[in-house]
């Protein structure tokens, strides 16, 4: 845990914090749809890595707003991001129908990627 006067820009890590523990928790208002979703992208056992991954986002987003276990945090949402951005919205690979919200979720996913970087840098200076 830090001081929350040496945590970065207030602002900028409430607002991503908070994005990422709501956008998780809307997985959870349909799990079944977040687990057909990652069974369709061939994640292995979606009915537990769906949830898991879910649930490890409120509490990174959670740890990340609050400026709590930042290392922990960002670390599990850098982890994360990475992986869910190539496997679960590869536009290049989608139907014609889906590139374009794969495409969006990709790109929305690449700037999130961007500021858990620099937060996950921030946690360990």
């Amino acid at each position: 845990m830090t001081d929350d006067t040496e945590s970065p820009s207030t602002l900028g890590r409430v607002l991503l914090g908070l994005g990422l523990a709501l956008q998780a928790s809307e997985d959870f208002r349909d799990m079944d749809d977040t687990i057909g979703y990652a069974e369709s992208a061939g994640v292995p056992m979606p009915e537990l890595a769906a949830p898991f991954a879910s649930g490890m986002m409120i509490v990174a987003g959670t740890g990340i707003a609050l400026w709590r276990l930042p290392k922990l945090a960002t670390g599990a949402a850098v982890t994360f991001l990475a992986v869910v951005t190539t496997t679960m919205h590869d536009f290049w690979n989608a139907d014609p129908d889906d590139r374009d919200g794969e495409r969006l979720a990709f790109f929305g996913n690449l700037a999130m990627f961007g500021a858990a970087l620099v937060f996950l840098r921030k946690a360990y200076n």
